[in-house]
């Protein structure tokens, strides 16, 4: 099912690569304006903060049931059909009159975001097997780039008065002319449909638990991973600015460094996983990350921080696209026929993304007890623990 002509393979790949700039851009174009739409809204602090977990919540209520329906339809008939759920979100979104419009629409998009989110990584694991080569790192690497050419549209759009109506309508059209031109080039929906064929099998309670079990573990490091990156991207700058007297354009070093070093890790994440392995890219990542930020706030000050922050988003880079990568292979090969990968994807980004949610605020209250620089300190640890990650991916 699997076997597929250089040229073919090449044209899949260019399908995984727009879903995953699409669904980056499609998050990007949003937040970069959540600042215009609290004023036309007219929405306090508190107010924007709690609307914003509907997202939260759409999310982690969709992760099983994508899942389920990646497994039974298939990821290519899943990624393909949430394109034209994201443009009704996003119109839906671009209409909102109140605040409780404003939730049930971010609620809509989190759903549909991860429901594509889901589908486009199950099918990029069949891709990698496919090309019998590392690419999930460089997928993941598009997806920061969708995040960041979508923040520069909008922010773009923000700086000439673009309203946010007219912008969604433009982000729209783009998404729905990329569904229509890449939407055949996907893998067949066979890859999918022998898996969903064999996974409902009834399958042991033993085989069950196992695969649980791991799912679990994989899932545990990738909320380490995913809450260090979620409070990392959030502190950085206030850290720099507000504990180290930084200018405002200094304050932003943090978050740049790291956005990019994040790019770049994850583009040249894929040799390092094929040439050295993928238990030992982690195993490195998560001592870079650690040993990194615990060097920059010890010796404190602008210069160290961004070094700490280089060192965080290098490090952090390869881990939640190699968990990922990782959890697709054990479902077509070690429990080929009880989870399908979508399934396993979905149990490991289930928790994992729980990290992003609970990161920030999480820093923000030990920041009360201690202060913020020695509250960043529980990201070491937390890093640090990802070296233990590298070897328990080895051994499954």
């Amino acid at each position: 099912m699997l076997d597929e002509n250089a040229n073919s393979l090449k044209r899949v790949r260019l399908a995984v690569i727009s879903a995953f700039i699409i669904n980056g851009f499609m998050m990007g174009t949003f937040v970069s304006r959540i600042p215009d739409i609290k004023i036309v809204l007219k929405l306090t602090n508190a107010e924007i903060g709690f609307s914003l977990l509907f997202i939260s919540a759409g999310v982690f209520l969709s992760l099983r049931p994508a899942g389920k329906l990646s497994a039974y339809f298939g990821s290519r008939a899943v990624t393909n059909a949430s394109y034209f759920f994201m443009v009704g979100s996003l119109l839906l979104l671009a209409n909102v009159s109140s605040v409780w419009t404003f939730r049930l629409a971010l609620f809509l998009f989190g759903w549909v975001n991860a429901t594509h989110d889901v589908a486009m990584n199950a099918h990029g694991v069949y891709v990698e097997q496919a090309m019998k080569r590392r690419t999930m790192g460089f997928f993941h690497a598009c997806w920061s780039i969708g995040t960041l050419l979508g923040g520069l549209l909008g922010g773009l759009f923000s700086q000439n008065q673009v309203s946010f109506t007219s912008q969604e309508l433009i982000v729209s059209l783009i998404i729905s002319l990329v569904a229509i031109g890449f939407r055949s080039l996907f893998l067949s929906a066979e890859v999918d449909r022998e898996r969903r064929a064999k996974s409902e099998k009834t399958e042991s309670a033993s085989k069950k638990k196992k695969h649980g079990r791991t799912l679990w573990i994989f899932g545990f490091f990738g909320l380490c991973a995913a809450l260090s990156e979620g409070a990392a991207g959030d502190w950085g700058g206030v850290l720099a600015r507000e504990t180290f007297n930084g200018t405002p354009f200094l304050a932003t070093l943090p978050y740049i460094v790291f956005t990019f070093t994040m790019v770049v890790g994850r583009i040249s994440g894929d040799y390092f996983a094929t040439h050295y392995g993928v238990g030992r890219s982690i195993r490195w990542g998560g001592l870079l990350a650690g040993t990194g930020l615990l060097i920059g706030l010890v010796i404190g000050g602008i210069p160290a921080i961004v070094f700490a922050w280089f060192c965080l988003g290098l490090g952090l880079s390869v881990v939640i696209p190699l968990i990922f990568s990782s959890a697709g292979e054990l479902a077509t090969q070690q429990y080929k026929g009880e989870i399908s990968a979508a399934e396993a994807i979905a149990h490991v980004s289930g928790t994992s993304y729980f990290g992003f949610v609970i990161g920030p605020p999480l820093i923000g209250l030990l920041s009360e007890v201690v202060s913020l620089r020695w509250a960043l300190l529980l990201l070491v640890l937390l890093t640090l623990t990802l070296t233990r990650a590298g070897r328990v991916v080895n051994a499954h």
